[in-house]
């Protein structure tokens, strides 16, 4: 069965087709710059549509949204109700799920009902979280009102590192304690027992938790209210500093590529080594964090562009974590595969039973 993979953003659509399950690519790209000044593709459906002469037909098609709330805490055929519920939880993820949502409808426009549509949610992975995990020190109502708690995110690329180091360590997922470290320009930990995650760093939006390229982390909320109420900034420009012009590029004040900052280290640039610095500290601090909980742990598993590729990163995060354990846990490398997790899920949900 041909199972094309679609993951729009607001201005991209990559995707992935595969013949499953045999689990082989047969094409893969992106549409960039989707409807920006100048660009000859003015929407997701004229991109969607041209991906669609490119790879033919196909059987099935699988989405990549990213928030699915506490409504879908598995993968769903799209139906009206299905983009409702969707659509309902926009208000969560602003700048992802309304692109997502174009992915769908135009799939459904281009395809037709006829061909099956499945959603997958890079939140369903922490559904499973206890309530002392996720709920935050507020006033319970916020919780119950408005949906404020821990959802999680790289859910999709967590899972699939989960279940291929259960391979590579032999032993079955459902015995294992692990903590996988995406780390790309968004990142996030996530502690994993038993094939369920317990903890992960990501919070109510992807903002919360680890130093990131744009990104500021975990930061105290006070300094939004000082910023907004003592200096008089507006909530927009704050909100724009603390997801585009923090993190690794706030701090260095070059660049939120780590193969940059890497390179203005040895030409001696003070704070580019700061920005490094703090990046590791703060990925050690939530490992020592999980460790805890999980009382030890058999793998650490690094994953995503910084965590696959960047050896010295990974050595400096390592160096002497377990020292004061008696068992020391497996250093792992897998490179995340995202889109095949989707489309083993769309398979699994299309056919599985047939």
């Amino acid at each position: 069965m041909k199972i094309l993979i679609i993951n729009c953003g607001s201005s991209s659509l990559k995707y992935e087709l595969f013949t499953m399950p045999k689990e082989r690519s047969l094409i893969k790209g992106a549409i960039e710059h989707i409807a920006e000044k100048g660009t000859k593709i003015k929407d997701h459906y004229s991109g969607l549509k041209m991906i669609l002469s490119r790879v033919g037909e196909v059987d099935a098609v699988g989405h990549r949204l990213v928030h699915g709330g506490e409504k879908f805490q598995k993968p769903v055929l799209i139906d009206k109700e299905v983009i409702s519920k969707i659509r309902a939880c926009s208000k969560l993820a602003p700048l992802h799920n309304p692109a997502n949502l174009e992915g769908i409808i135009a799939a459904r426009r281009l395809l037709g009902e006829g061909i099956s549509q499945v959603a997958v949610f890079d939140t369903a992975f922490y559904s499973h979280l206890p309530d002392f995990a996720y709920i935050y020190g507020l006033p319970y109502e916020f919780y119950q009102r408005l949906g404020i708690r821990r959802y999680g995110f790289h859910g999709t690329s967590h899972e699939y590192i989960a279940r291929k180091s259960s391979a590579v360590l032999k032993q079955p997922l459902r015995k294992l304690k692990i903590i996988t470290c995406h780390l790309g320009n968004g990142c996030s930990i996530t502690a994993i027992k038993g094939g369920r995650a317990i903890d992960t760093s990501m919070g109510f939006t992807p903002l919360e938790g680890l130093i990131m390229g744009t990104r500021c982390g975990d930061i105290d909320p006070a300094i939004i209210t000082y910023l907004v109420r003592d200096r008089g900034w507006r909530i927009e420009k704050v909100d724009n500093i603390l997801n585009k012009q923090s993190g690794l590029k706030g701090i260095s004040g070059i660049s939120n590529d780590m193969r940059q900052l890497q390179r203005k280290v040895k030409e001696g640039n003070r704070r580019a080594k700061l920005a490094i610095d703090i990046f590791i500290y703060r990925i050690r601090k939530y490992i020592g964090a999980y460790l805890a909980i999980l009382g030890g742990c058999d793998a650490l598993i690094f994953t995503a562009g910084i965590g696959e590729h960047q050896r010295g990163i990974r050595r400096r995060i390592c160096s002497r974590l377990f020292s004061h354990l008696k068992t020391k846990p497996r250093i792992l490398v897998i490179p995340t595969r995202e889109e095949l997790m989707i489309a083993h899920k769309t398979y699994q949900l299309v056919y599985g039973d047939r």
